[in-house]
C-alpha cells in the first residue's frame, strides 16, 4: 500500500529492478523488510525530491546498500548509543540520507530478526525511533506536510524521483 502511494506521489514507473534477495540476506545474515525489498525492486536507489537519497540499488558504488560491508571505512562510524551493524549482530543500517545531513535507518539484531522500527537521526545527533515501516515513513517524509520535525513536505520541492547511476 505504502510503495504503490510513492509510485503515485512520484509519478514513477516501476522500473523491476531484480535483486537476489537470497544473496543480498546472507550476506547482510539477516532478513530485510519486505516493504523495503518492494521499494527497491519499484525504485531502484536515487533520490526523491532532490533532497532524500534512497539506498536501494545493491550493484554499484552509487545508492548502494551493502557498500559499507564491501568497501568498509578504516575509521568507525559514530552512531551515538547503537553500535554500526555488523553482518550477524546488532546495530544500526543506514538505508537512507538527506542533504540536511538526517539519515533514516533500522536497528537490527540478527539473533532476533523480523522487527525493523525505523531510527532516525537529524543534524543534532539524537536518535528518534518511529513504529512504522519504511515506506509509510518515507512516503510521510515526502509527502505529509505535518510529518515533523523530518518531513520535507512544507518545503515544496518537486514530488520526483531522479535514479542513480551505475
Amino acid at each position: 500500500m505504502w510503495v504503490e502511494r510513492m509510485l503515485e506521489f512520484t509519478c514513477w514507473e516501476p522500473s523491476a529492478h531484480s535483486v537476489d534477495w537470497t544473496a543480498v540476506e546472507e550476506e547482510l545474515q539477516i532478513p530485510l523488510p519486505a516493504d523495503f525489498k518492494e521499494l527497491c525492486e519499484a525504485f531502484g536507489g536515487g533520490t526523491f525530491c532532490d533532497s532524500v537519497a534512497f539506498l536501494g540499488s545493491m550493484e554499484g558504488s552509487h545508492f548502494n546498500l551493502l557498500l559499507p560491508w564491501r568497501a568498509p571505512l578504516p575509521i568507525p562510524v559514530e552512531s551515538g548509543p547503537y553500535p554500526e551493524y555488523t553482518p550477524g549482530g546488532k546495530g544500526v543500517i543506514v538505508w537512507a540520507a538527506t542533504e540536511w545531513a538526517d539519515e533514516y535507518a533500522w536497528l537490527v539484531d540478527a539473533r532476533n530478526p523480523g522487527q525493523y522500527s525505523v531510527l532516525v537521526r537529524g543534524d543534532v545527533g539524537e536518535w528518534r525511533t518511529y513504529d512504522m515501516s519504511t515506506s509509510e515513513f518515507l512516503y510521510r517524509v515526502l509527502a505529509d506536510e505535518d510529518f515533523k520535525p523530518f518531513g520535507i513536505a512544507q518545503y515544496g520541492l518537486d514530488p520526483t524521483f531522479e535514479p542513480g547511476r551505475h
